[in-house]
């Protein structure tokens, strides 16, 4: 259910974009503002972390189509939404003495109270309470009645893909602006949503949850495929040619090495069993991407040598069977 907060908070002004923006203008204001507010290029300046805090749920409420509807739902008619006043109906009631039509004259009290919670023996009959209702503790019939909980609400967090891998508590907003701890585990993936139990909008029977929507930050080395951690290594070319032993960062801080077939194709992956990420589900390799880098800045001399190469082993049209499919 879409969070009761959402009533007090106006995302699009948050993201600076109209109410009917389109997903990429939606997406464009939210990068802008990402980059601008990101606590790596605001150490230690606490506005700015909230601000960015605020950009990204902003945006990941209005990134998602259907918490967009809900929200937009509870924009358009307000207070309604959750139940207006009159203590839980719609409305509340209009009317008469208490708030039913009509007064005494109107709606039978004890019928419609009776319909509510069950019959019984009735509003003002034997076996009523202390309390004025009917039955056992608590004064509704049975003593079954529990109070309601409270909303869910929503939030979101943004970590690292070294995060995503171990596991972190991190810290998220709550409803109102205060903050609370939540502890993602290992394995998270972006887009996500954990739930913390109890720390959503309080209520009589209890507070609801918080649904946190956890992004994950892109890495300039690693990436990731399912729950296999992807990384692409630079190979000479020599190393593509003969083939060798190269060696690959791992997140765990240390590495592995693999062996490259001489020759092989480009952008064949090589795999590290068990080296991605731990889930629930199991655990995924680490495939590495070997990428070729051509030699630059050649000398005269070794200009020569590879012109005496390529007349010693010509190479067939590497694209020719690629023209003849896209001709088929």
């Amino acid at each position: 259910m879409a969070s009761e907060n959402w009533l007090h908070q106006d995302f699009y002004k948050v993201l600076g974009v109209a109410e009917d923006a389109s997903e990429a203008d939606i997406k464009k204001a939210y990068r802008k503002l990402a980059r601008k507010y990101h606590p790596d290029q605001n150490p230690g300046d606490e506005a700015a972390e909230k601000k960015f805090k605020e950009v990204s749920e902003a945006y990941d409420v209005l990134s998602d189509p259907k918490q967009k509807e809900e929200y937009d739902q509870i924009r358009k008619y307000g207070a309604a939404g959750f139940g207006g006043a009159g203590g839980g109906f719609p409305g509340g009631f209009p009317g008469g003495a208490g708030g039913f039509p009509g007064g005494a004259g109107g709606i039978n009290i004890e019928d419609l109270l009776g319909g509510m919670f069950g019959g019984g023996a009735g509003f003002g009959g034997a076996g009523r309470s202390a309390g004025g209702f009917p039955g056992g503790a608590g004064g509704f019939p049975g003593g079954g009645f529990s109070a309601p909980k409270g909303e869910d609400a929503t939030t979101s967090a943004r970590i690292t893909i070294q995060q995503a891998y171990d596991g972190a508590e991190v810290s998220v907003f709550r409803p109102g602006g205060s903050q609370t701890q939540v502890r993602l585990p290992r394995g998270v993936k972006d887009g996500q949503k954990i739930r913390a139990r109890g720390k959503g909008h309080p209520g009589a029977g209890g507070a609801g949850d918080l649904i946190v929507t956890v992004r994950v930050d892109s890495h300039p080395v690693f990436d990731r495929e399912g729950d296999n951690l992807l990384v692409r290594v630079p190979v000479t070319l020599e190393e593509a040619v003969k083939g060798g032993v190269i060696e690959a960062p791992t997140l765990d801080g240390g590495s592995v090495k693999l062996r490259l077939a001489a020759g092989a194709p480009s952008g064949r992956k090589l795999r590290a069993k068990g080296r991605g990420f731990v889930t629930k589900k199991g655990t995924g390799d680490m495939l590495v991407i070997p990428e070729v880098q051509l030699p630059t800045d050649l000398t005269p001399e070794a200009e020569a040598a590879l012109d005496a190469f390529f007349a010693a082993a010509p190479q067939a049209n590497p694209r020719e069977d690629l023209l003849r499919k896209a001709g088929d």
